[in-house]
């Protein structure tokens, strides 16, 4: 599985305590973690939580994640956008607990933490655990099990109401503001890790076409 890191500008100086965190976790069960920013407070490219939205979009539309990791101070503003966004059903997730009933019951691909309120002594621990309730068990199955079979057709039932409501990825990325676009995808290491990995041609070109210009 591919799963995409993206840190809010607020919450910058935290990332490595969350990107090794997740790490710590994914990387024994075969995951690859592809770090999409932002590095450090002083990044050029900032990315506000409204930008997270459109680069989970182009992430999980394009096939080039699997699964979004997110976060801002409250966890609240990245949870919205994503949601926001085609495709992506988006989890608010504080603790344990959570990770877990979101994987079991809604198996949605992508979640929000946060990473001021609440984020005190031992924090990273508090990470470890959510992404072990997260990753190290099947998705899906339900909870408890005897709903599993309701669980599944309301997620279908939620996933044709999100078609319906939503307009396709790239025409989003053609009706959004071009330059809240642009500073979304300028990350230092986004054409590195991005182009490689997408799925959507169409897509790529269009994003290509926004960086040169």
């Amino acid at each position: 599985m591919n799963i995409a890191l993206i840190i809010e500008n607020s919450q910058a100086a935290k990332n490595g305590i969350v990107h090794d965190a997740l790490k710590s976790v994914v990387d024994p069960l075969g995951h690859t973690v592809h770090h999409y920013g932002m590095y450090t407070p002083e990044d050029k490219a900032h990315l506000t939580y409204p930008m997270i939205g459109i680069l989970a979009g182009i992430l999980i539309n394009s096939k080039a994640a699997d699964f979004i990791v997110t976060g801002c101070g409250t966890g609240m503003g990245s949870n919205l956008a994503c949601n926001a966004m085609p495709g992506i059903f988006c989890g608010l997730v504080i603790d344990p607990t959570d990770a877990f009933l979101f994987g079991q019951i809604n198996d949605g691909n992508a979640i929000s933490m946060p990473y001021a309120k609440g984020f005190g002594w031992a924090a990273e621990l508090n990470l470890q655990d959510c992404y072990r309730k997260l990753f190290e068990v099947e998705r899906g199955v339900g909870y408890p099990k005897e709903r599993a079979a309701v669980m599944a057709e309301n997620r279908g039932v939620l996933s044709k109401l999100k078609e319906a409501s939503c307009k396709d990825m790239l025409t989003v990325l053609k009706s959004v503001d071009q330059n809240l676009l642009k500073t979304a995808i300028s990350g230092e290491k986004f054409q590195d890790q991005f182009f490689p990995n997408s799925q959507d041609q169409e897509m790529s070109d269009y994003l290509k076409g926004v960086l040169a210009s």
